[in-house]
């Protein structure tokens, strides 16, 4: 198992691993799906709307642009439902201290995950060190706000992989366990391309059962997540929550 920041090994974690299919819930499958709304387009309206609706799915946590994370935390007062924000969205390529100082600003404004994107430039340039550097800085200053606050903020790292060849996506898995990261994720969903089987696969058979694998581009149907938590995945980014779970509805009869 390949190890985490630090001088400690990472242990393994059931959380992380994917679901049992064949006893899944509709209870635990919201537990699995971060509902994601980031359009720039989308006006204060409609990110209310998106709020609200993920409070009453029950979904495992709702993911908003930076600006919007108050309003989200303030609809989700009464709920379990957690709000998450990116940080360095979409491209990954500001500076390490521009990253450091949205990822705090967001925990600030009350959110519990982190999602954030790779420097994918610097990836595909070979300058690993400097990425390493860069999403370490982000878990450092997460896990001191952590400590702080009394709580664990999961932080993923998103690493944009329609844009990397297979041995960049090995390489930027291992880097990112070695920063400390909770979890790695697929896309962004704005790139040229999504999450695949293959590449789920790939993250899932590098991490090992002591990180996280989250599935995030193209996901649209229960089947399409169905896939990807057979290929690794424990955890779903998707803009059409409710159609995925009603379809497993469906599905489970």
């Amino acid at each position: 198992m390949l190890d985490g920041a630090g001088d400690t090994p990472r242990q393994e974690r059931p959380d992380m691993m994917p679901p049992e299919l064949d006893t899944l819930t509709t209870t635990g499958l919201l537990a699995l799906i971060d509902y994601t709304l980031l359009k720039p387009e989308e006006t204060l309206e409609s990110y209310t709307a998106f709020v609200e609706e993920a409070g009453r799915w029950g979904f495992r946590s709702v993911f908003v642009p930076s600006a919007h994370v108050p309003l989200a935390v303030g609809l989700l007062e009464a709920c379990d439902v957690l709000v998450g924000a990116p940080v360095g969205f979409p491209f990954g390529y500001e500076s390490t201290e521009a990253k450091v100082a949205e990822a705090l600003s967001a925990l600030e404004d009350g959110a519990s995950e982190l999602d954030v994107v790779m420097n994918v430039s610097l990836a595909r340039s070979g300058c690993w060190d400097i990425v390493e550097e860069d999403l370490a800085a982000v878990v450092e200053v997460t896990r001191e706000w952590g400590k702080l606050s009394m709580q664990h903020v999961v932080v993923k790292v998103i690493l944009e992989t329609p844009y990397l060849d297979e041995e960049q996506k090995v390489e930027a898995c291992r880097r990112a366990v070695a920063a400390g990261i909770d979890y790695v994720k697929t896309a962004t969903g704005l790139g040229p391309g999504g999450a695949t089987v293959e590449d789920v696969s790939l993250m899932r058979g590098t991490v090992g059962p002591e990180v996280g694998v989250k599935a995030a581009g193209g996901i649209r149907t229960w089947e399409d997540a169905r896939l990807m938590f057979e290929a690794g995945a424990n955890r779903i980014g998707t803009s059409t929550g409710p159609a995925i779970v009603e379809g497993f509805i469906r599905a489970s009869g």
